[in-house]
């Protein structure tokens, strides 16, 4: 087995993370709808997920760095322990709920599962071994894979609050992980993903032009989905459209699916067994595709079209196009990574990903509550020309 590190470990790791996407994807969901049913706006709502933002940033900036010295079971075990914690903080009177309270619970969440995504993708590039073929393959089905789950949980939080309650479902979560996280502490291989060097603090930062091009463009690619995905797409369809909290959970839940589907199908819709894997080239074509959706959608939108159709259609054609582009982007950086130390890299790559995330949650809220969807959409195709002209400047298979 490729760098000594057998099927059965990586079972496990992919295992944990999926059980912790589930949860992650549930608790959003939850989070979404219950402090909507409480009354607060879509800008408070938004503010309840900046630290888990941006905790998420700095986790990935530092968490490669200890990762690479402490190794990757040690930081999922991390990550799965800290979740367990974040949920029971929610476990308190309605009165306690205030937003400073939650927003310290989601920054503990959000260094959760930042942890535990960077030891998952991590693992792969020492799974993989030099097959550039199977490493797309693997990266692309652990990644459209915890998405299809992720879709699942966003279902399962909107129907657990529907049907047993905020505190009940929270409770649920909380020891369905502690499990995981105990077989994690008995099972997982503690040298796994540890590098043959310790780590300077100084190695946090990137030092190759390829990567540092390559996290730009992930910033902007995460920003430009949740500037309108996160809090203005489920506001908008509750408050203007009347879809109830179940319903806005479903649709949101199938279409995260559907993406995470697509992702994991990536390596056979670019043919990877016929062409050479994906390059910046790739990269650059795959935007210019998705530039075109959002500004589609916010036309139809002004159009006399029924709102519903336009919304449903025009997020089918966006999951699928954003989905590609993501499917690439995470193949290239784990190509691009070296494996000893790879969670230096790795991490760096994530935390501009967790930046574009935090980027787009603060200006949807802040967005859609002022000038409304259409100008979420807008904001998002504008990040997105940004992401093809930074992925033009991406390494090709011929240079």
């Amino acid at each position: 087995m490729p760098h000594g590190l057998g099927m059965r470990q990586y079972a496990l790791i992919t295992g944990s993370y999926w059980a912790f996407t589930l949860t992650d994807g549930a608790l959003r969901m939850l989070v979404v709808l219950y402090f909507h049913q409480l009354g607060y706006s879509p800008l408070d709502i938004a503010l309840l997920f900046l630290f888990y933002e941006f905790f998420g940033v700095v986790t990935n900036l530092f968490g490669g760095w200890v990762a690479a010295r402490v190794g990757l079971a040690a930081t999922l075990i991390a990550g799965l322990l800290l979740q367990v914690a974040a949920l029971a903080m929610l476990l308190v009177d309605e009165q306690m709920l205030t937003v400073a309270y939650v927003m310290v619970a989601q920054a503990l969440s959000g260094i959760a599962k930042d942890l535990n995504k960077l030891s998952a993708k991590s693992s792969v590039k020492l799974m993989a071994g030099e097959s550039q073929g199977r490493l797309y393959r693997w990266v692309a089905w652990l990644t459209g894979s915890k998405n299809a789950l992720k879709g699942l949980g966003f279902f399962a939080g909107s129907a657990s609050l529907a049907l047993v309650g905020f505190g009940t479902s929270i409770a649920l979560m909380a020891l369905a992980l502690l499990g995981v996280a105990v077989a994690a502490v008995a099972l997982l291989d503690r040298d796994m993903g540890r590098a043959s060097f310790k780590p300077k603090f100084s190695n946090l930062w990137s030092k190759s032009a390829k990567i540092n091009k390559l996290s730009a463009a992930r910033l902007f690619l995460f920003g430009s989905r949740d500037v309108w995905f996160v809090v203005a797409l489920p506001v908008f369809l509750q408050t203007q459209l009347g879809w109830s909290g179940v319903s806005v959970g479903t649709f949101l839940a199938v279409w995260i699916m559907g993406y995470g589907a697509v992702q994991a199908m990536a390596p056979t819709i670019t043919g990877v067994a016929k062409k050479p894997t994906p390059d910046g080239g790739t990269a650059m074509i795959w935007g210019l595709a998705l530039v075109a959706v959002p500004v589609g959608i916010a036309f139809a939108l002004r159009q006399p079209l029924n709102p519903d159709l336009v919304l449903m259609i025009g997020l089918g054609i966006f999951g699928f196009v954003f989905a590609m582009n993501s499917a690439v982007h995470s193949y290239l950086i784990v190509s691009y990574a070296d494996a000893d130390g790879v969670s230096l890299d790795v991490g760096f790559y994530y935390m501009a990903n967790a930046a574009g995330r935090l980027l787009g949650t603060v200006c949807s809220g802040w967005i859609y509550q002022t000038y409304g969807l259409v100008a979420c959409l807008v904001v998002s195709a504008l990040f997105i020309c940004m992401v093809t002209l930074i992925s033009y400047q991406l390494p090709r298979k011929s240079q």
